[in-house]
Order: C-alpha cells, then sequence, then structure tokens
C-alpha cells in the first residue's frame, strides 16, 4: 500500500524549489560559520597577549586583519548571520584594528542586537547604560538587557539582577535579583553565584519561584510536612553549592567563601563539644 502512495506522489516544482532554498542557506550558514571560528580563533590570540603589550602594538596587527578579514568573509557568505555582525562589531569598536570604525561598530551591534543575537543585546546594554550627558539610554539598556535575559544570557542575567538589587532605575525587587542571580549561576556565572550565596547568607529569604526549580533540579531544597507540597531551603548548603560553582569557574571568592563556611563549621562543632 505504501509504495503505491510513494508511486503516486510527485513533488511539485514549488517543494523543489524550497528544499533548494534550505540546501542553499544551510550551505551559507555553514561557510559563515567556519570563517567566523578562523576569525574568533585570531581574536583569541590576540586576547591571550594584548594585556602584555600595547593596545597598537604592530605584532598584533596581522592577528587583527585575519580576524577582520574572516568576519567580513562570513557576512559575504551570509548576510543574515547575526554573530558574524556582532563580532566584527566588536572588532571594529574595542580593538586597533587598521580600518577600525566605531560608528560602523555600533552599527553592526544595533543590527545583531535587533536581529535577536544575545551577546550583542547585553553587550548593547551594557553600552547603552554607559553615562551620556546627551542621550537619556537607561530604558534603551534595560530593553536590551531583557531581551538577553529572555534568551537566558548569564551575563545579562547576573547585571539584570544587580540592577534589582540596588534599583537603578528600575523598582528594587529582591526576589527578582535572586532569580537573575540563581539563573545565572546555574550557567557557571561566577560573580552571579557569589551573589547569590552571600545573600542567602544574610537572610534574605528565597523566593518560591526558585526553591520549586530547585527541587525538581535535586538540589539542597527538600520537601518537608506531611501530605504537603510545601518546601523548605537549608540557605546554608544552599550557599555552599553557588560558592562551588564560582570556585569551579576559578573565582578566588569561591574558595574564600568555601573556606570560612569550612571554618564556621568547625566553630560550631568544637563549642558543641565543649558543652
Amino acid at each position: 500500500m505504501l509504495w503505491r502512495v510513494l508511486s503516486l506522489w510527485k513533488p511539485s516544482a514549488t517543494c523543489f524549489f524550497q528544499l533548494n532554498q534550505q540546501r542553499r542557506m544551510h550551505d551559507r550558514n555553514k561557510k559563515a560559520m567556519a570563517f567566523i571560528a578562523k576569525g574568533w580563533n585570531a581574536l583569541k590570540e590576540v586576547d591571550r597577549v594584548i594585556d602584555y603589550c600595547e593596545l597598537n602594538d604592530t605584532r598584533l596587527i596581522p592577528l587583527l586583519l585575519r580576524a577582520k578579514e574572516n568576519f567580513e568573509l562570513a557576512l559575504e557568505a551570509d548576510n543574515t548571520n547575526t554573530h558574524a555582525r556582532y563580532w566584527l562589531s566588536r572588532l571594529h569598536m574595542k580593538y586597533h584594528v587598521p580600518g577600525a570604525n566605531k560608528a560602523v561598530g555600533a552599527a553592526l551591534l544595533v543590527e545583531a542586537a535587533d536581529m535577536g543575537d544575545a551577546d550583542a543585546q547585553f553587550a548593547l546594554g551594557c553600552q547603552l547604560r554607559i553615562e551620556n550627558d546627551y542621550v537619556q539610554s537607561d530604558q534603551q539598556a534595560f530593553y536590551y538587557l531583557q531581551k538577553a535575559v529572555d534568551q537566558l544570557h548569564p551575563g545579562a542575567l547576573y547585571l539584570l539582577g544587580a540592577v534589582y538589587l540596588t534599583g537603578d532605575c528600575v523598582k528594587q525587587d529582591i526576589a527578582s535579583a535572586l532569580w537573575c542571580f540563581h539563573r545565572a549561576s546555574e550557567k557557571g556565572h561566577a560573580g552571579a553565584a557569589i551573589a547569590f550565596g552571600s545573600l542567602l547568607l544574610k537572610g534574605v529569604k528565597v523566593p518560591e519561584t526558585i526553591t520549586k526549580f530547585s527541587a525538581k533540579r535535586g538540589s539542597a531544597t527538600r520537601k518537608a510536612g506531611k501530605g504537603k507540597e510545601s518546601l523548605a531551603v537549608d540557605p546554608v548548603e544552599m550557599a555552599r553549592e553557588k560558592f562551588q560553582i564560582a570556585a569551579k569557574a576559578g573565582c578566588d571568592l569561591g574558595f574564600k567563601w568555601l573556606a570560612r563556611l569550612e571554618e564556621e563549621e568547625r566553630r560550631l562543632l568544637t563549642e558543641g563539644y565543649s558543652d
């Protein structure tokens, strides 16, 4: 029966056209990503040594030109590629590459952000937060940061958490700040992990949205009570988990907070024996 159906089915010209278009788009994207990888590797080498030399050191020029050429080739291969736009914007705005133009970089960054690139949205939000006497950009910055947060960008989550914590340009909301720090820490952001853990140790109450999320992930949250779905949180254990995330990311503060917790536990144990 199946072979009879297949024998009767004849793909239309429109179907062939759509398949061909999809194949071409895939090929263009694949080619663009290969160029981006080459440009990113060159830029990574620049970042590895740039702290030990002058920004306009001539030894960096070949690497910067290689990165610029590859990002431009990536855009030629696929003009819809947001990653190529973002990295090329960084090159124009941050590095002393021959032919760099900050206005071009800013335009590319806005384009990439508006096209939905989370890294570009975060970077643009940070740029707009810089004080400017001529432009009121706080709301625009918040808009792009929120867009990046919607895609769970760890840097944007951390920064938005700080905004909610301080009440800078928005109404102070500790629960929202904790949620942002929590989600960013889950993605390995050391600063967010430290912020969340230290707030817990200060006695800040964990919002129910986080306790439910943590219960599903099997962290330091546990169900308590008979026949009830209530949730109880061990703040010290949850804080320890966050500091471990920071330590794993190589953050010195993570190690210091873990050592401080261990020291406090030893002190309490000693006092318990002495009683």
